[in-house]
């Protein structure tokens, strides 16, 4: 028996192992269903278009509402890896803005207001150039600033300035508004996962044991009482008690999947899967949140992008270059630069996020250019008003869930990426950025109508794989977790990662993700 169990090593669990494991009187085991990240390309930035395709995702089918979609069947990519999407995302470093998190307070999620979660990032955080209100050095993550940015991309900013925004030297200083360089999640040229910051150190520690390939089918409760695991690895099935708690963190279509084998969920579902209700909590996989992307691909008239690489000559001085110094090609995360901007001109704040990917393919489901030289800009809107859900299929562990996101259900979103697609277009036509050009390999054409966008926004948007939401916290009847992430109905059992979110914050969740275990970690030493 150990005191605490951690299903899930993603962005938060490695983060709340890490930090429970501090108390040298407490036994912690995390359970992780994938192999350990000893993938050498998980480890360097310029490697991210080997982990944004390749083995370490999980496809998950999900079901489209709109038959306009390209896809015959659509999936969801999840990392199936130890540190989780943080592991093999772009790395950008994006909070979101205080507002996003008045409005969790707003939803029930007390306690969770800007000021009270502000103080957990800086906890987080070792910054390479920042250390003023909003930022901090001596924490566990990495975050850097790109060294080497390309021409393409300096290019791209200027061509945003031509276009009216502003450049903002930082995207987490509490407003998001113009165009400006990210700040990545590595440290000294390596990426700096939640794997490698928080669970290196923590390694040593004889009270942690972190277990890979162990794939966890049900949390065991009893009268209300989480008092244990049953998981599979290697083909057998554990059992595994926990004397104080278990905490959930298998991410947010894997962690309502948990919940609802185990019991606890929407009554109805359950009963008609066979599945007796341990605890009827309707809201359990509902409130599917997820930001959906547009991606316009430019052919370039030279080698003007990162796609030069490709050519074994140039891959191999670039890995020389990484080899020796750390620097060069394989540094850059391969989207150097972005903005925050209007689609819907009503908002208070800008609802449009931009990546300036400095090629063309990289990205699953992104076209290369004929001739191998490209640029990708991608856009999507960050606070979605659609809701999707997530359910059972059956009661087999061993089955994925069904995943509806419903993507543009609300016609606000749409129509507020239509926007930013259009203001995507004007930006490429800056002189600026103009003479990098060829043609616009995607969509194809002349300058779109609205309608004509609409459509290829409606047909061929793409997920940003940001889920979030289905074991919301608050206070209401559809709340899955309290302010203090316990499920409802129950103890003994706690949910920590993107799935508590009430709402998604404005751009790339990870850094979310690790404050949220910053944070739980805080609350389960305190309640101790």
């Amino acid at each position: 028996m150990v005191d605490y169990i951690i299903v899930g090593g993603g962005s938060t669990g490695c983060v709340v192992a890490s930090r429970l494991s501090e108390d040298p009187n407490v036994s912690v085991v995390l359970l992780e269903e994938g192999p350990r990240d000893i993938n050498p390309y998980i480890h360097i930035p310029g490697a991210y278009y080997k982990t944004a395709q390749g083995p370490l995702l999980k496809r998950i089918p999900w079901r489209a509402t709109d038959d306009s979609r390209k896809d015959e069947n659509p999936t969801m990519v999840q990392a199936s890896v130890l540190g989780g999407g943080s592991s093999v995302n772009a790395m950008i470093y994006i909070r979101g803005v205080p507002s996003d998190y008045e409005r969790w307070e707003k939803l029930g999620a007390e306690g969770w207001g800007y000021d009270e979660v502000l103080p957990y990032f800086l906890r987080a955080e070792d910054n390479n150039r920042f250390s003023n209100a909003v930022h901090a050095t001596g924490g566990y993550l990495g975050v850097s600033d790109i060294e080497q940015i390309h021409p393409l991309t300096r290019a791209w900013l200027h061509a945003c300035q031509q276009a009216g925004l502003p450049y903002n030297p930082d995207f987490n200083s509490g407003d998001q508004t113009g165009c400006g360089l990210y700040q990545i999640t590595a440290r000294d040229g390596r990426r700096s996962s939640s794997s490698v910051a928080y669970l290196g150190p923590a390694r040593k520690r004889k009270n942690l044991s972190v277990m890979t390939g162990a794939r966890v089918t049900r949390i065991i409760v009893e009268n209300g009482t989480a008092t244990g695991v049953e998981y599979i690895k290697s083909g057998r099935t554990h059992v595994l008690p926990a004397e104080r708690e278990v905490i959930l963190s298998a991410g947010a279509i894997n962690s309502p999947k948990l919940l609802m084998l185990s019991g606890i969920g929407p009554a109805r579902h359950l009963e008609g899967l066979g599945i007796k209700t341990k605890v009827d909590l309707p809201g359990v996989g509902q409130n599917l949140q997820d930001h959906i992307e547009i991606s316009f691909v430019y052919q370039l008239n030279g080698p003007h992008s990162y796609d030069k690489y490709k050519k074994l000559h140039w891959k191999m001085a670039a890995g020389l270059n990484y080899l020796l110094f750390k620097g060069g090609p394989a540094a850059s995360n391969l989207i150097e630069g972005g903005a925050f901007w209007w689609g819907n001109k009503s908002e208070a704040i800008p609802d449009i996020q931009y990546f300036l990917v400095v090629g063309a393919g990289i990205e699953e489901g992104v076209d290369a250019v004929p001739g191998g030289n490209g640029c990708t800009i991608n856009l999507g809107q960050i606070r979605p008003r659609s809701r999707g859900y997530v359910q059972l299929n059956s009661a087999d562990p061993a089955e994925v869930p069904l995943v509806a996101p419903n993507y543009f259900s609300d016609p606000y979103d749409l129509e507020a990426v239509v926007d930013g697609a259009l203001f995507a277009m004007e930006i490429m036509d800056q002189p600026a950025i103009q003479r990098y050009l060829s043609r616009r390999h995607v969509p194809g054409g002349h300058m779109l109508s609205r309608d004509a966008m609409r459509e290829f926004c409606r047909s061929q948007a793409h997920a940003a794989l940001h889920p979030a939401g289905t074991c919301r916290a608050g206070t209401d009847g559809f709340a899955v977790v309290d302010p203090g992430l316990k499920v409802r109905g129950t103890s003994g059992l706690r949910v920590a990662d993107a799935s508590i979110m009430p709402t998604l914050i404005s751009g790339n969740p990870n850094a979310v993700c690790i404050m949220i275990g910053e944070k739980v970690a805080d609350l389960i030493k305190q309640a101790t």
